[in-house]
């Protein structure tokens, strides 16, 4: 590896190029050291952190509780980081992101603001060729796509857009210093995650705000405060015991599961336990019947108890019923974790618009016009979501030695082998890809796993001789269908959700991630290893295939 200069572009060879540097190529690298792999990691961010690093949007925070949303690799890490929160907030993560950068001395490996335009494989030197907007051009053996699942940011294409005079802005790309909304006439499009976050905070400031929602959202109130020490305390006298426990669930979360049907006991029962998993918040309240994500009719008497929870806090009537969702299982969206947000539309000042009604025509000069009324603004916020799990490997021209692109592939949705390669790419690695428990679970659970796949892989690969690995065609198929055979068992295709790639037009309707569970999803990947890399080929080291 060469480096003419601080800022000169890179060139020559490594063995691995691991693309983006957030929780999981931040892991990837340090599994990769231990390994001796020489490896370099593009990031088109400043710094660590991945979607922590971009989205610092008002109340942005993670919906996974901070003792579990954080690395179980290393023993001294989980007791000396202090959590001041249940759930953690943005500015919090990113802290914890840069101090594992520093622990582990990774920034020194990592390119920040550089992004990587094309990756190309050349099977006679079984090299992938990367090049990144700065003129880097490296090869390397192997190519780690840590790119994440809600990365890249989706702006709707409104027309008018460009004329607008105010400020805009995105929840997944928010200035660094912040943004100052007080005394400001202020529109929100969406009602997703981030909106949910975001509106309480922006209404707190805004003279007036305007939520644009095109679906209402389940939301549970996540009852956050600062973190009590006897419960950081348990954790981390139990670490081992709960991280092991944490990898059979179904999403990566440790938390107490109610294995009756909501249809076993009665009406008075049932709201019992609903009462108490809505007092205790978050996630969890998934949890308080085992066939709520299953059965229709145990669904809605969740769905239902969550509605009316919707309209006893929301004195508007007619709002209050805008608000309650009707048209999709509770669940089958990611469940939103909130702090006031249903409460918020009882200000005198924020104003709820329904999009179904009355849809946004355009972006004007001064606000945006519905098929009803003209709306005038100083800021509008695009809380629009993302292009999620492909999005963000679609960006890249990510071509095999057949001169075929994986955004070709992938035209009518997305194939991989576990979610960790596509057939035809040899030697290019997804973490969290399409096809892995990923978005449905704790992520950093999953991270970890297909980061400790990877490394156990590189290493088996490096004993044996073996010059790479590529997914078969028959075994990407079989796990393709079988993604979607347990994915319709279930209601989780009901919604039309970013699971669906739904939210974006023109985008094909599949169900993306692995909804087995976490426990089971892990299961088949150690299988797999264990039998010699089932369902892949091994390559032979390019001097043996040319004789």
């Amino acid at each position: 590896m060469t480096e003419q200069g601080p800022l000169a572009p890179l060139t020559g060879e490594v063995d691995v190029v691991i693309v983006g540097a957030g929780f999981s190529g931040m892991y990837m690298l340090h599994r990769l050291r231990a390994l001796g792999l020489r490896t370099i990691v593009f990031e088109a961010a400043g710094d660590v952190g991945g979607t922590w690093y971009w989205n610092r949007y008002p109340g942005a925070r993670c919906d996974v509780e901070s003792m579990q949303y954080s690395y179980s690799f290393s023993p001294e890490l989980q007791q000396e980081w202090h959590w001041e929160e249940i759930y953690a907030p943005q500015p919090e993560i990113l802290r914890y992101a840069r101090h594992v950068a520093e622990r582990f001395d990774l920034r020194r490996d990592i390119r920040f603001e550089t992004r990587v335009e094309h990756a190309r494989f050349d099977r006679a030197r079984c090299r992938w060729e990367i090049v990144t907007d700065r003129g880097d051009r490296v090869a390397a053996r192997y190519c780690v796509m840590a790119t994440g699942c809600l990365s890249a940011a989706r702006v709707p294409d409104f027309p008018g857009a460009e004329r607008f005079r105010g400020p805009t802005y995105h929840t997944g790309h928010w200035p660094h210093e912040g943004v100052d909304f007080s005394g400001q006439r202020v529109g929100v499009i969406g009602t997703g995650s981030s909106a949910i976050q975001a509106i309480p905070v922006i209404a707190a400031a805004a003279a007036r705000l305007t939520v644009f929602q095109r679906t209402p959202n389940y939301s549970i109130p996540a009852h956050n405060r600062p973190m009590p020490p006897e419960h950081e305390q348990r954790w981390k006298a139990r670490y081992p015991e709960l991280r092991a426990r944490a990898w059979e669930t179904r999403n990566g979360i440790v938390y107490d599961l109610n294995d009756q049907s909501a249809l076993a006991v009665d009406a008075e029962t049932r709201r019992r336990i609903y009462e108490e998993r809505w007092t205790a918040g978050g996630i969890p309240f998934m949890a308080a019947f085992n066939d709520l994500i299953v059965n229709p009719d145990a669904n809605e008497t969740a769905a239902a108890f969550v509605r009316e929870k919707i309209r006893a806090i929301v004195h508007d009537p007619d709002t209050a019923a805008k608000l309650a969702p009707t048209s999709y299982p509770i669940g089958t969206k990611r469940i939103c974790v909130d702090s006031d947000y249903f409460a918020t539309f009882n200000c005198p000042h924020v104003t709820l618009v329904d999009v179904r009604q009355a849809p946004i025509v355009e972006i004007t000069e001064s606000g945006l016009r519905t098929t009803a009324a003209s709306h005038e603004f100083d800021a509008l916020v695009f809380a629009t979501g993302f292009d999620a799990m492909t999005g963000a490997l679609n960006a890249i021209a990510i071509e095999n030695d057949a001169g075929e692109s994986l955004r070709d592939k992938w035209a009518a949705g997305p194939r991989t082998y576990l979610g960790l390669m596509a057939a035809g790419f040899p030697n290019l690695f997804m973490i969290t890809g399409p096809g892995s428990p990923s978005v449905l679970s704790n992520m950093m659970v999953s991270i970890e796993q297909h980061v400790d796949w990877i490394a156990r892989c590189l290493a088996d690969l490096g004993a044996r001789g073996a010059a790479g690995i590529e997914a078969s065609t028959a075994a990407e198929e079989a796990w393709v269908a079988h993604v979607n055979e347990v994915a319709h068992k279930t209601l989780y295709p009901a919604a039309n959700s970013w699971y669906m790639g739904a939210n974006v037009p023109g985008k094909p309707r599949v169900f993306m991630p692995y909804i087995g569970g976490v426990g089971v999803y892990r299961e088949i990947c150690e299988k797999v290893a264990a039998n010699g890399y089932e369902g892949f080929h091994l390559l032979a080291p390019v001097a043996a295939a040319a004789e």
